[in-house]
């Protein structure tokens, strides 16, 4: 269901992304990729997961100082063929894969990133299991994820907006009749920040850090993988 909506939705994704958000995804994204630390290995291999339309992908292969190569992988092929006119030679190899059972071998990325994409994953701990499976040792995985703001006020908004607002504005956009219903249902159902955080610690990584953005609309967990000790 997953992949058929995504597919159904590729060519409007970027429009509603932007426009639902006020632009404020791409300032986010810009996050979520320093806080990846890429610069201890700028000529690393490193992945992009439940890539999407490659926009985090992008981010990284653009950022100046940066020699190496993003994988963006994604089930919904559709949204990566939308993704590829982005690319203009930057680093990034689009591939069609499953995060639940990534076609990688253990410990090959430097570092790995996912940006709004967990939540939409059926088996969130075998997902996160296989993110922390293919980061090498002392790599981190970042995650950037809607999550429900604290503050009663600023809540009492968001749902008002999520569930009323951005559904009616989907439907419009994308002429999808229920895309846009599942996007505030999939939030609604996903672990709070402290519970994901949780759950990353027993996906192979050994610390794990969050912190809120806009107020606790988003949140971004950076979780480290524990280097290898020498004997």
């Amino acid at each position: 269901m997953v992949r058929t909506l995504f597919g159904e939705i590729a060519d409007r994704y970027d429009l509603l992304n932007h426009l639902l958000s006020l632009n404020i995804d791409r300032r986010w994204r810009r996050r979520a990729v320093e806080a990846l630390g890429w610069e201890r290995h700028p000529g690393g291999l490193y992945l992009d997961a439940c890539a999407g339309t490659l926009d985090l992908a992008v981010e990284l292969a653009g950022r100046r100082g940066f020699r190496g190569r993003v994988v963006g992988a994604d089930f919904a092929l559709p949204m990566l063929a939308r993704g590829k006119g982005k690319l203009h030679g930057l680093g990034v190899s689009p591939l069609c894969a499953d995060t639940e059972l990534l076609p990688f071998p253990d410990g090959v990325f430097a570092g790995a990133m996912v940006g709004f994409g967990v939540r939409n994953l059926s088996r969130l701990p075998v997902g996160l299991a296989e993110l922390g499976r293919v980061v090498r040792p002392g790599g981190r995985l970042v995650v950037l994820e809607f999550t429900v703001p604290p503050s009663r006020p600023v809540r009492w908004l968001y749902h008002a907006y999520f569930h009323r607002v951005l559904p009616l504005v989907g439907r419009l956009v994308s002429g999808h009749p229920w895309a846009y219903d599942y996007l505030p249902e999939s939030v609604a159902d996903f672990p709070p920040a402290e519970e994901l955080a949780e759950l990353l610690l027993r996906a192979r990584f050994t610390r794990v850090e969050w912190r809120l953005l806009s107020a606790g609309i988003a949140a971004i967990h950076v979780a480290t993988k524990e280097a290898t000790r020498s004997p």
